[in-house]
């Protein structure tokens, strides 16, 4: 058994009857949807056409959400339906990131997410989705696509179908008969602009904050104040829409007229941060563990220090991660109820081991116990890579997002990570008591520096395969964070510190250069995050 739709775009009348049913069914709130109808213009002047398409879950035989949920929250039955246990969910939003469809949503009343999940309590009890019944065109089909005997079997039998973004490999069981293609591909069409029912510029982020505070004031809404207010904030975030007017759509070019809100930038700055502490906290074990493996005497003040250092930063990491979960008090489901799949668990886990065996070291080294030292620090090494590389393979589980598929993204990480540790040592030696060992700083950060430059040329020019990831190549290079990645990536982060060490040489200049870099990594993992974000996945 295994349940799917077809959505037949002959008949759909774009009554939105499916999504007032749906919101119904599920008490939906405000300002996001399970499923919603989306319209695109297109044809040219007098043959003109108005395109339905609903959107909606996929219900994906091989869906990522499924695979990157920490806790289990999102599962598929075996009837193939994906549904959600929202009692389990911790709101870390990185099923939003994985689904190519943006399908999911962070309900604003309990902050766990949510989604279409084929009105699972109305099939149990053998009857159709709110949204089948509702229909008033019969649209929308539903069933068991293994029985030959359904409609939705013999739709599947004699009816070319197709897909959305079929590339992704999630084998969605959402099909379309007569669908149009510029409709379904978001990078086809242009958004609309600004109006008073699809301006939600800002994007609904975590959720729909503005509508949630509507609903709970008596206050005159002044909607001319509010229509201003929209024009200005879609200007910010997109300069101007190419196709300002219904003349591009007159001369044949398909425009987007009515949309799902965009959401935002799901991980934020707390994710950024995460990142570059996680580097520090992995390279301030990194850099001393490469001094005694060079062959050279590193004092146990330092090795108390790298393990402060460490821990100090691991506590950030899990500190910024805590934050940004929409249900912090849930965090340790993570831990106790692991869905073994996804990285957050595999990172959650190194995390937690990587900090025992720093807190081990760092007790044997302060009371001087005779323990294998070596065999510790090599086990102590093998946490510390996958620490410092993990959140690649889980940005990798996001495959919603194109420019996080770069196979270079390990090595981005673990060169943070060394920079990170070899910059915060620079800096230190300013006030420590330098060491004979801290002589190879200087040549491990300009390595890891040229290192870098080649990894970052590396993921900006490499042919990327989709239309997604080369717009946030632009925007990287041309566009929104042109400024941020040349100044502070670029100049800042790497060139400046370059010519600081190899043309200034000494303690002070290996510390601002060290300053500078730590500048520079967080800026680039900023950009390296946001960026992605931006493009819109429906």
């Amino acid at each position: 058994m295994k349940y799917g739709f077809i959505i037949d775009n002959r008949k759909c009348i774009g009554c939105h009857a499916c999504t007032t049913a749906c919101k119904s069914e599920h008490d939906v709130p405000i300002g996001v949807n399970r499923t919603y109808v989306k319209q695109v213009e297109k044809g040219e002047f007098p043959n003109t056409r108005r395109i339905f398409s609903v959107m909606r879950c996929n219900h994906c035989t091989d869906a990522p959400c499924v695979e990157i949920c920490p806790v289990e929250a999102l599962h598929t039955r075996e009837d193939g339906i994906v549904d959600f246990d929202n009692n389990r969910c911790i709101g870390c939003k990185s099923c939003m990131q994985a689904c190519p469809y943006d399908a999911l949503y962070i309900d604003p009343d309990n902050k766990t997410a949510a989604k279409c999940n084929y009105c699972a309590h109305r099939v149990e009890v053998g009857r159709a989705p709110a949204c089948v019944d509702v229909c008033p065109e019969h649209a929308i089909i539903a069933g068991d696509m293994d029985n030959p005997e359904t409609e939705i079997s013999m739709l599947l039998a004699r009816e070319q179908v197709m897909v959305r973004k079929p590339e992704k490999g999630t084998k969605p069981n959402l099909f379309y008969i007569d669908g149009d293609y510029q409709s379904l591909d978001p990078d086809t069409t242009d958004s609309s602009g600004p109006g008073l029912w699809n301006s939600q510029a800002r994007g609904v982020g975590h959720y729909a904050k503005a509508a949630e505070k509507m609903m709970h004031t008596n206050d005159d809404i002044n909607l001319l104040q509010m229509s201003i207010d929209n024009d200005l904030e879609a200007a910010y975030h997109k300069n101007e829409t190419e196709n300002p007017n219904y003349i591009d759509v007159l001369n044949g070019k398909a425009r987007r007229v009515y949309d799902t809100p965009d959401k935002g930038i799901l991980w934020g700055w707390e994710v950024s941060a995460y990142v570059t502490t996680k580097a520090i906290a992995a390279g301030a074990f990194l850099i001393p563990l490469l001094a005694i493996v060079l062959g050279y005497e590193v004092s146990n003040t330092i090795k108390l220090v790298s393990v402060g250092i460490s821990l100090s930063f691991l506590g950030l990491t899990g500190l910024f991660l805590v934050m940004d979960l929409d249900r912090p008090d849930r965090f340790l489901n993570v831990l106790l109820r692991p869905q073994w799949n996804s990285w957050l668990v595999k990172g959650g886990y190194t995390i937690s081991i990587f900090g025992l065996l720093m807190t081990i070291w760092g007790v044997a080294t302060f009371f001087e116990w005779d323990i294998p030292e070596n065999l510790l620090l090599g086990v102590t090494a093998v946490f510390g890579v996958i620490l410092a590389i993990y959140t690649a393979f889980l940005f990798a589980q996001a495959k919603g997002r194109d420019f996080w598929q770069s196979p270079t993204l390990p090595l981005h990480m673990l060169v943070h990570s060394v920079l990170a540790g070899a910059a915060v040592f620079a800096v230190l030696a300013v006030v420590m008591q330098p060491e004979s060992w801290m002589e190879i700083l200087g040549a491990v950060i300009s390595i890891s520096l040229i290192v870098n430059l080649f990894t970052l040329i590396s993921e900006l020019t490499i042919t990327h395969p989709t239309k997604a990831a080369k717009k946030v190549v632009h925007m990287i290079l041309k566009g929104r964070y042109q400024g941020l990645f040349w100044l502070g990536t670029i100049i800042l982060g790497n060139v400046l510190p370059l010519i600081l060490i190899q043309f200034l040489p000494g303690q002070l200049s290996l510390a601002v250069a060290g300053i500078l870099i730590l500048i520079g990594i967080y800026v680039t993992e900023k950009i390296w995050v946001e960026a992605p974000q931006r493009i819109p996945l429906a």
